[in-house]
């Protein structure tokens, strides 16, 4: 059964927000996907591997997906990468369409938060976007803190590299984003933690030379210094948005 176009963008939703080496027959989203789809999961799976054959950061990787793409992969791909914005909300209204409910259903919003009138769609779009970024993020890092190799979900944070209110373009660009646990967000946050654009590991000398010299969180920071961040398997960061991060710690310290 061919694949509609409908179909491939909720697919390739679906790719950003599993982890690539966890895309198989026994994952739950690609299993539920597939019975709202009416397709099978092998099927889904495939065309999982499908997009995979055209990220860079596999091929950066030397991990090459499945063979046998169709033209149809291929625009879907170039329409919507790097366009997530477009992508989260257009794949939320069809899977809305699927399930036969609102937008706002899908997207577990809850209506008693939302305002009323010309804002409120903005306010959705806002909604869908956050949460695209935080599983695009977390996804392509497999769940796992960049800095301390924490694998707790539960503790794990999608950390703006340039934050939300400084580039509204990027807000959604998983690109744009770190995982990190909470601990580590708020002090990249505040300046007290960095990464270089080669990927490094910095963390101010305020932090480490604190008066608490025996406080275990201390430590935990001193233990990564001058260390490589645990890469992603797919968006990794872009070394001009933590060149802007790390020039404003630089300036801070």
């Amino acid at each position: 059964m061919t694949w509609t176009r409908e179909q491939e963008i909720i697919a390739l939703y679906l790719y950003c927000r599993i982890p690539f080496n966890k895309a198989n027959n026994s994952n739950k989203e690609i299993q539920d996907m597939a019975e709202l789809l009416g397709r099978s999961t092998n099927s889904v799976k495939m065309k999982i591997g499908n997009f995979g054959s055209f990220d860079p950061e596999l091929k950066r990787r030397g991990i090459v997906g499945l063979n046998g793409t169709s033209q149809l992969d291929e625009a879907i791909w170039e329409e919507y990468y790097g366009h997530w914005d477009k992508l989260a909300f257009d794949a939320q209204a069809l899977l809305a369409q699927y399930r036969g409910q609102t937008i706002e259903q899908v997207a577990e919003i809850d209506f008693a938060t939302l305002p009323i009138g010309e804002e409120r769609e903005l306010a959705v779009r806002c909604r869908i976007n956050q949460t695209f970024f935080r599983k695009a993020v977390l996804s392509s890092y497999t769940n796992q803190c960049c800095i301390t190799g924490m694998q707790e979900p539960q503790l794990l944070e999608a950390a703006h590299i340039v934050s939300w209110a400084e580039d509204e373009a990027n807000r959604t660009n998983p690109q744009n984003g770190l995982c990190m646990n909470a601990l580590m967000h708020t002090a990249y946050d505040r300046l007290l933690l960095s990464v270089t654009p080669d990927y490094t590991i910095c963390v101010s000398q305020q932090l480490l030379e604190s008066e608490k010299r025996n406080d275990r969180h201390i430590d935990l920071f001193r233990k990564v210094v001058g260390q490589k961040i645990i890469k992603p398997n797919r968006f990794l960061p872009d070394p001009d948005f933590l060149a802007q991060q790390y020039e404003k710690y630089q300036r801070a310290n």
